[in-house]
C-alpha cells in the first residue's frame, strides 16, 4: 500500500495584520518591488504590469481586491531588506500573475491534517477563496487556494484587460 503524503509547503507572506500562505507549488517566483505600469481598463485590483525577463506579468492588489489595509509598520529603524514587501509570482491555470505582499515570511511544511475548515469571514476574505486555516501560535496561518482567487471571466479581463 502506497503511502499517501499528507505534508506539503506552503510560501508564507503578510497582508496587512495576518499570515497567508499559497502552495510551493503554485509560486513561479518571489521579485523584489519594481515599478509597475498601469493598464488602462484593468480591473480596479489591477495594479498593472511588470516585465520580467521579457516576460509581461499582470500584478494583482489583494489588499484593494479583498479590502485589507497595509501592514503597519512599527520600527522603522530596524527594517531590513528582509521586511520589505515584493511580488509572488503564481502560475494560475498556466498564466502568470504576481501578487503584492508586505512581507515575505518563510516557506513551512504543513500537514494536511492540520488545516481546519475556515470561519465565515477572515478580515474581508470570504471563505470561498481559503483552502483553510492552521494554527500557528499565536496567530493563524489562512491558505489561500490560488485557483479560486479569480473567476475564469476575471483570469481573463486580467490577462487581456482590452478583451470583453
Amino acid at each position: 500500500m502506497a503511502e499517501e503524503n499528507t505534508q506539503f509547503q506552503l510560501v508564507t507572506f503578510q497582508l496587512g495584520e495576518e499570515l497567508y500562505g499559497v502552495d510551493i507549488m503554485d509560486v513561479k517566483e518571489i521579485v523584489k518591488v519594481q515599478a509597475v505600469r498601469p493598464i488602462p481598463n484593468a480591473p480596479y485590483y489591477v495594479e498593472g504590469i511588470i516585465n520580467l525577463r521579457s516576460e509581461i506579468i499582470p500584478i494583482i492588489n489583494l489588499h484593494k481586491r479583498f479590502h485589507i489595509q497595509k501592514m503597519v509598520r512599527h520600527d522603522e529603524d530596524e527594517l531590513d531588506d528582509e521586511d520589505e514587501g515584493g511580488f509572488i509570482i503564481l502560475d494560475i491555470e498556466g498564466n502568470k500573475i504576481g501578487i503584492i505582499i508586505d512581507r515575505i515570511a518563510r516557506v513551512v511544511p504543513v500537514e494536511t491534517s492540520e488545516i481546519k475548515p475556515p470561519p465565515q469571514m477572515l478580515n474581508g476574505i470570504g471563505t470561498e477563496y481559503i483552502q483553510g486555516v492552521v494554527r500557528q501560535d499565536p496567530a493563524y496561518l489562512i491558505i489561500l487556494d490560488t485557483r479560486k482567487l479569480f473567476s475564469a471571466r476575471e483570469l481573463q479581463k486580467i490577462i487581456e484587460p482590452d478583451a470583453e
